[in-house]
This record gives C-alpha cells, sequence and structure tokens, in this order.
C-alpha cells in the first residue's frame, strides 16, 4: 500500500452512514490486493486518529558511559524511536541489591511519569538487576514493563525439553550468583526449570570491563573474547540449546554468537523489540501506515539533559558534554 492518505469514500465494518461505492471505485477495488482494499477501509479513520509512532521508553542508571551499537544505552540500537530518562540517585549497588531508599522510589516514579508524557509505548531498563524495580515501575504506569532480558526466560524454558539447558551470560557470574535465585523467583521462573539455568560470567573476557571502568569499549577485541567463551562453554555443556544475554552491554555480540554456535541468542534488545512489536505496523501484512511516520532519525540525547535544574544535581555520575 501507498503513503498517501487520499480520501476515498468506502464501506467501513459497522459504520451504518457510509455511501455505498460508486462502480468506478468498485471496479477499482476488485484489482486490488487484499491489503490494498483493508488500507482503504480504514483510510478514513486513520486520519481521523492520527496515532503517533509507537516509541519506546528506557529507564537509565544513574551511570554515564559511552555506550557501543548493540548497548541498549546506544539509540542506534533500534530500529524505532527511543527516550532515556536517568533515574538519578539509582546507582548499580542499589539496583543489583533492590533496597531503594524512599527518595529513589520517587525518582522512579518521576521518571516513569516523563516518558508516559512523551508518549512511550513500553518501558524498558538499561540494567538486568532493574528486576528488582519492575513490580514498582509497573504499580505506576499501564504501560506494558520488561526490565531486564530475564523476562524472557519462562518462554525459553517453555520452548526446549526439560533436560535442555538456557545459558545465561552475564557481565559479572560473582555479583549475579548471589541474587540469582531471587531474580529467577521474580521473573516466574517454574521450580523445576532453576535447575536448567547455567550462568556464564564475561567478567575475564579481556576489554569487556572498560563499561565499568566508564570507558569505550574496544568491540572488536571484545567480540572475539565473547565467542571463545561461548564456544568453550556449548562445547563443554551441549545440553545448552539458547543463550540469554542477561547484561544490557551484550547484544552488541548477539550476530556473533549465532553465528559462532549455532543457537539463538536472545537479549535486553530482543525482548524491546518482541514487546514493541505489538505496537509497530508489520508491511507485510494487512494495515499499513495506520501512525505517524518516524524518518529513522533518533532524537539526540545527552545524559541527563531531560532533568531539571534540580534533578541535575541529584545525579551521582558525571553528565557528558
Amino acid at each position: 500500500a501507498g503513503t498517501a492518505r487520499a480520501e476515498v469514500h468506502v464501506q467501513h465494518y459497522g459504520e451504518k452512514n457510509c455511501r455505498p461505492q460508486p462502480p468506478s471505485m468498485q471496479r477499482q477495488s476488485s484489482t486490488l490486493s487484499v491489503q490494498d482494499r483493508i488500507c482503504l477501509t480504514y483510510q478514513k479513520a486513520i486520519s481521523e486518529k492520527n496515532f503517533s509512532t509507537p516509541k519506546l521508553g528506557i529507564l537509565r542508571l544513574d551511570y554515564n558511559y559511552p555506550p557501543a551499537v548493540g548497548d541498549i544505552d546506544s539509540p542506534e540500537s533500534f530500529h524505532y524511536p527511543v527516550i532515556y530518562r536517568v533515574i538519578p540517585g539509582l546507582t548499580f549497588e542499589m539496583c543489583q541489591s533492590g533496597e531503594l531508599s524512599e527518595e529513589i522510589k520517587v525518582e522512579c516514579r518521576q521518571a516513569v511519569q516523563y516518558l508516559e508524557k512523551q508518549g512511550v509505548s513500553g518501558i524498558t531498563g538499561d540494567c538486568g538487576f532493574m528486576i528488582h524495580i519492575q513490580d514498582l515501575i509497573s504499580d505506576v504506569t499501564n504501560k506494558p514493563v520488561f526490565m531486564t532480558s530475564l523476562v524472557q526466560l519462562p518462554s525459553l524454558c517453555m520452548c526446549f525439553d526439560s533436560d535442555e539447558t538456557i545459558a545465561i551470560f552475564t557481565a559479572n557470574s560473582t555479583t549475579l550468583l548471589p541474587v540469582l535465585p531471587r531474580l529467577l523467583e521474580m521473573c516466574a521462573l517454574r521450580q523445576e526449570d532453576k535447575d536448567r539455568i547455567q550462568v556464564v560470567g564475561c567478567q575475564d573476557v579481556d576489554g569487556f570491563d572498560a563499561v565499568e571502568k566508564g570507558e569505550a569499549v574496544d568491540v572488536l577485541k571484545v567480540d572475539a573474547g565473547i565467542v571463545a567463551l561461548a564456544k568453550r562453554v556449548v562445547a563443554e555443556n551441549p545440553r545448552i540449546k539458547a543463550i540469554l544475554l542477561e547484561c544490557t552491554e551484550l547484544p552488541a555480540y548477539a550476530d556473533s554468537l549465532k553465528f559462532a554456535t549455532g543457537l539463538p541468542v536472545y537479549d535486553s534488545i530482543s525482548v524491546c523489540n518482541s514487546f514493541m512489536a505489538g505496537f509497530l505496523d508489520n508491511p507485510k501484512i494487512g494495515l499499513n501506515h495506520f501512525y505517524e511516520a518516524w524518518d529513522g532519525k533518533q532524537a539526540e540525547y545527552t545524559f541527563g539533559a531531560c532533568l531539571s535544574e534540580n534533578e541535575q544535581g541529584k545525579l551521582k555520575s558525571a553528565k557528558a558534554g
């Protein structure tokens, strides 16, 4: 279907006051594809509703660093618009423990309110440990909330036999393992599936500690290390049938892992794409162009730029620029 929205008078489903098409339009419609006819049918309603482009809201830790493409904090990782909002004072350590002060909880709610005002369709976060605030965020919005790639775990376990393993790759296994039982419970994983999880830490991959230091990652160097680690782990445990990347910095290496291991790989980007697919137009099927067109250019974002002066004063991490 074309992008033009010419006003064509058509028979709408259930619309009593709609005049029948003139014979010339009926002949024209008979030569159109089913998809084109569907688009014509809804054309008038589309022009009246004027839906905005679906957008993803991303809550950020109070931590600034130069993200690589593929990292959830890089807007270029997405094929739809994204809106970022840092939560002042929410550090990695606080998010990891799940112990939030009342002041930080207020900051979380205000961050959600900001994203809602921007018209986001769903909300995620830039740290796997943000599952600790999944319920807090869900309580203050009616938007779908998927704060971590771990919410994909129950579905993945259902897709494979009960004796097959899901490997969870994380930035540092020593920080994930102590809280893993709680995280698995929070993402509603069945008790019988918890023994099917194998945690793989990337802390010894050369160069991967750059983000922790606030430095740019040497993606090529780290890619080789992540792939070598995955190949070794899969060779040692052939029961591994899928890889789930818990760390939001790891999706940059997902395609290399798919190629090197032959296994399906899921991450924080795939969970966002899955939920956003529920809002985005599929140009191959049915109705097209039912929301405002997007030019493909992400809005420029600077860490902390959308905060008030008072909120910027609460930041623990230095602002960019």
